[in-house]
């Protein structure tokens, strides 16, 4: 028995994706509620193209409290010049653009997860359903993909860029070669804990060339951090031929993700205090930090220890942790 076809998405642009020149509008999304029975999302986006080319569709705020890539997006969308361009960008500063005006991870909406909602449903909540349109509308329009993202309010992260091992080793040079233009002060070949869902996966699996960032963390942005963005956004257009201009690069460190290792978890919930600060080194077993519990005094802290040599990449933000909250991650 064949799949039903799927339903047409409810979302509708006010851009043309073909037209010349540049176009600043909306991606629009009915949605009734409370104080606006015919209401809607509107997702802001621009379109910038001129002649024949590859495209870039360059996305921030997948999560809500990660502000980089919206920084960066929203001042390239303003300054960018059809004239400098060869081909097509494609600039949405927010994708789960109710997460991002609340200023949290995910919808108030819905609670969804934008990064672990793909590939959408048009007849779903809001979240799926922005999702959907990214998987059936976007994407196929896009050769390459940069998704921007930090460590939220949760997590503190190393700057760096990142992309996946793959199993088209074309595919994944190509994506590594757009890292290394980025010119972040590190660089990851990243293992994420559960791909499924997730707009990465989405894009790899049609063959997109798909890098993402972790530049920072805390639910802030530092005036470090958003010129690594900025910066780096602008590289990678260039390098992709997409941009006139020479990249403005530096040196990069390459860092990898082997395995789970890489990851510690509490199995306790406390008050966590660091022992190790990002960007130290640490050697397996060594305690990278102490979780107390906090219901009386006296108590023995849990240990969190390494399991790999290698350095601290990211470590949990707030100073209260939950059991099963990522703590701390390694890269060697």
């Amino acid at each position: 028995m064949s799949e039903p076809e799927l339903r047409a998405s409810p979302i509708t642009s006010s851009v043309d994706f073909s037209a010349e020149g540049i176009q600043h509008g909306f991606l629009r999304l009915p949605y009734s509620r409370d104080d606006s029975a015919w209401g809607s999302v509107m997702i802001p986006i621009t379109v910038v193209k001129n002649g024949e080319g590859p495209t870039a569709l360059l996305t921030g705020g997948n999560h809500g409290d990660e502000y980089e890539g919206p920084i960066a997006l929203f001042d390239l969308a303003r300054t960018l010049k059809a004239e400098d361009v060869s081909g097509r960008v494609i600039i949405i500063p927010a994708m789960n653009y109710p997460a991002f005006v609340a200023g949290t991870r995910t919808s108030p909406i819905d609670k969804g997860n934008m990064n672990r909602s793909f590939p959408g449903r048009p007849d779903g909540t809001v979240t799926p359903k922005i999702a959907d349109y990214f998987q059936r509308v976007l994407l196929p329009l896009a050769d390459i993909v940069l998704d921007f993202h930090s460590g939220g309010k949760t997590l503190d992260f190393l700057p760096f860029c990142a992309a996946h091992i793959l199993p088209d080793k074309a595919q994944e040079a190509r994506s590594f070669e757009l890292v290394d233009a980025f010119s972040a002060p590190y660089s990851m070949k990243m293992l994420e804990i559960d791909a499924v869902g997730m707009y990465d996966t989405a894009a790899e699996e049609m063959s997109k060339v798909f890098i993402t960032t972790e530049l920072g963390g805390g639910g802030t942005a530092t005036a470090k951090s958003a010129g690594i963005a900025k910066r780096g956004v602008a590289n990678v257009l260039r390098r992709a031929g997409i941009l006139a201009g020479k990249a403005d690069v530096s040196s990069t460190q390459w860092l990898d993700m082997p395995d789970g290792d890489c990851f510690a978890f509490a199995e306790e919930g406390g008050l966590i205090e660091p022992l190790v600060d990002l960007g130290e080194t640490v050697v397996k077993d060594q305690m990278v930090a102490r979780i107390y519990p906090i219901g009386r005094t006296g108590a023995q802290p849990s240990e969190v220890l390494a399991k790999m040599d290698g350095m601290l990449c990211a470590r949990h933000f707030p100073g209260l942790v939950k059991a099963g909250d990522c703590v701390a991650v390694f890269a060697a």
